[in-house]
């Protein structure tokens, strides 16, 4: 299989598209930071109301955060791309090792 060019040669086109996928990727960055504030500002509100106890809000607010993470790692960062195959899976294999070490660690502490 031969190598395919990278421009399609006419200099109007390529630079049309490159637009599009640059308004296309900018979209997804402003949606993103605005859920990520909203999501922000829930937080805050969870803290903020009375009627929820430490066992609802402190889980609440790390399922929040791990939802930011992924907005952080795959929009902002550009995870979502092609080519960071091998990036995601040393980031993913990482983020297992460290959760089975805590759960081995915590499992020994509390039994």
């Amino acid at each position: 299989m031969t190598n395919q060019p990278l421009s399609s040669g006419n200099p109007r086109v390529d630079l049309e598209y490159r637009r599009k996928k640059s308004a296309e990727e900018m979209r997804y960055q402003v949606i993103s930071f605005t859920l990520m504030i909203f999501l922000t500002l829930v937080a805050f509100a969870a803290v903020a109301v009375k009627g929820f106890t430490a066992w609802f809000t402190v889980p609440f607010i790390l399922l929040l955060a791990v939802v930011q993470v992924v907005f952080q790692l795959f929009y902002f960062m550009h995870m979502s791309h092609k080519g960071h195959e091998a990036p995601k899976l040393f980031l993913f294999s990482g983020i297992f090792v460290a959760l089975t070490a805590i759960l081995a660690f915590t499992t020994i502490i509390w039994w």
